[in-house]
């Protein structure tokens, strides 16, 4: 899993680590000529709006969506976002042995680097045992291929120039879906692999940052980068060596280019839309009831794929460790933090019906799971999963049980320390920031004072994975179908475990962290998940680790939106879904004039 600055239009779908987003909205557009020229003539394309610069263009580096990757890379499986089945990409087949341990996959035939270069069997065998399963590269891929409670990887190697074998040490029943990870390039990185720094640390690490001439960026998906204009626009040009062909031969992707445009407003990127220099924009509830209207008269579709796939939360920082001796959280709020009465009263104190017919316009329900509503292993509240339904009496009964008081309708601790906390997420957010200003008034009412302060996307998440300096955030994960996505985060030792965050390689080391037996449950239960191939087990395993997370409240779910995109009717080829978006098939989408 990632973190998410967007509600965005995926291009096409990765099975991938969960990651953090900033839920705004990431369109995919097409511009005016006025806004985007080439030297040559103007060429079918598609432009994107999205909130901030990329953080990096090394993919075992990034954390955060919406993220360049999917657009330039592939990897041996892909999942069908309408199916939910694995299928094959950069692989064309593959032979699973009886005993399910051993994996042999046959690359197709020709594969081609961007630059013209054979992609084998080579670049799979380097891209897993030298950076993915290496120790040395903080790679939150890493998280979802370990196995079993010794957390072992699998075993690579070449077989041939078209053959790959993987062993895993035990049954996994997601290992299929791990290997849509991004396969890399041999012939262009394994020097950087090799060549270490003057701290013994390879210069991988610092090497295709988004300082990095774009041509240098060798891939293998269905574009390349073309230009990196800072605050201004990412350029994606087809890649003219992309493995997929069209019913007649001919090549693919069809859309000559694809234009990010850096836009730090979803107002801006609706006033783009509404003009009619766009073809695309994620519709978020506020925006639904002004563009539905508009379809006609604008020759657009708003397309509604149910309930999004990703989380949006509240959580507090839980990490009682000290960095230089020096607390990571002030000792009197980590008290409060790591009270489960506590986080169980902020939840009981937060009107998410109230978030849902305001700030959400009725277009959302309540979230209370870290698992998507569309995976077979979702613990729905009818099947018992603890809710925690508007109830101001019982917040406060629970903060008086935990040893709390009032004083004047303020909230103070036992020791008469005034209960007050920032409130952090991603600025330029419409929606969190309504959210924000919401949960600010709602805790008020059980005497808690919010000094809710929205952040830059940048600044915000190296907050929340580097620094750690900070007391209680909102913010998102993506999401999918299938839970072991989100390894990385439920692992006490996973890159985005950020409620009680251990610290990442490269990083400062944390004195006195510590691990929650109801953690250290979960990671087990993870574990186990991944091991059973049994479906109906599977699904009980999974459903324990969600009643633990709702009993607990690392994340304090909010509300899942309605997953709508407005997509100008000149594009062809559309297959909407929660899951993918509406571009995550690009490579077969035509511009009709």
């Amino acid at each position: 899993m990632k973190f998410f600055s967007t509600i965005f239009l995926a291009i096409k779908h990765f099975w991938l680590p969960i990651i953090l987003t900033s839920a705004t909205a990431l369109t995919l557009t097409a511009c005016n000529p006025t806004n985007f020229k080439s030297s040559a003539a103007q060429v079918p394309q598609l432009v994107s709006a999205i909130l901030s610069d990329p953080k990096t263009f090394n993919y075992p580096l990034s954390q955060e969506s919406p993220n360049v990757f999917p657009l330039i890379y592939e990897g041996l499986t892909t999942e069908n976002p309408i199916t939910g089945k694995i299928e094959p990409a950069l692989a064309e087949s593959w032979e699973i042995a009886d005993d399910k341990l051993r994996f042999v996959f046959t690359l197709r035939q020709g594969l081609k680097w961007s630059d013209g270069k054979p992609l084998t069997a080579d670049d799979v065998v380097f891209t897993f045992n030298q950076i993915y399963l290496n120790e040395a590269i903080p790679a939150d891929a890493r998280d979802v291929l370990r196995i079993g409670e010794s957390r072992a990887l699998p075993k690579v190697r070449k077989i041939d120039a078209q053959r790959i074998e993987f062993t895993t040490p035990e049954p996994f029943a997601p290992f299929l879906g791990t290997l849509g990870l991004p396969i890399l390039p041999a012939h262009t990185l394994e020097p950087f692999i090799k060549t270490k720094d003057q701290e013994g640390k390879p210069i991988f690490l610092s090497k295709w940052g988004v300082d990095t001439p774009p041509d240098q960026i060798i891939v293998n998906g269905p574009y390349k980068l073309e230009r990196y204009d800072t605050s201004q626009r990412v350029v994606f040009r087809r890649n003219p060596y992309y493995w997929r062909k069209g019913p007649k031969g001919e090549p693919q992707p069809y859309i000559e280019r694809v234009v990010w445009q850096i836009v730090e407003s979803t107002d801006t990127s609706l006033l783009q839309f509404r003009s009619g220099g766009l073809d695309t924009v994620g519709v978020s509830p506020d925006y639904f009831s002004l563009l539905k209207v508009q379809e006609e008269q604008g020759n657009f579709k708003i397309f509604n794929g149910g309930p999004a796939t990703g989380t949006t939360f509240v959580l507090f920082n839980l990490n009682k460790g000290k960095r230089n001796g020096k607390p990571l959280v002030d000792p009197v709020k980590s008290r409060w933090f790591n009270t489960v009465e506590f986080r169980q009263a902020v939840a009981y104190a937060i009107d998410r019906q109230t978030m849902i017919n305001n700030t959400f316009r009725g277009l959302g329900q309540p979230q209370n799971s870290p698992i998507s509503v569309q995976s077979p292993y979702y613990l729905s509240p009818k099947e018992g999963l603890k809710v925690y339904n508007y109830n101001i009496e019982k917040a406060k009964e629970l903060l008086l049980k935990a040893g709390f008081k009032y004083n004047n309708n303020q909230l103070i601790d036992a020791q008469g320390n005034r209960v007050r906390f920032s409130l952090l997420t991603n600025a330029g957010n419409k929606i969190r920031e309504a959210i924000g200003s919401q949960i600010k008034q709602d805790l008020s009412k059980i005497g808690i004072q919010v000094d809710f302060t929205p952040l830059a996307w940048n600044t915000y998440t190296d907050k929340l994975s580097n620094s750690l300096d900070w007391e209680v955030s909102m913010l998102g994960l993506t999401g999918g179908l299938e839970p072991n996505d989100g390894a990385n985060v439920w692992s006490p030792e996973g890159g985005l475990h950020m409620f009680n965050q251990k610290p990442q390689a490269g990083q400062k080391p944390i004195e006195g962290w510590e691990v929650s037996p109801w953690e250290a449950e979960i990671a087990k239960l993870y574990i186990q998940g991944a091991r059973e191939l049994d479906p109906a087990k599977r699904k009980e395993i999974y459903a324990e680790t969600q009643r633990i997370t709702q009993e607990n409240l690392p994340f304090i779910y909010l509300v899942n939106p309605l997953s709508m995109s407005a997509v100008r009717n000149r594009f062809e080829g559309i297959q909407y879904s929660a899951l993918g978006g509406a571009f995550w098939n690009i490579h077969e989408i035509k511009i009709t004039n």
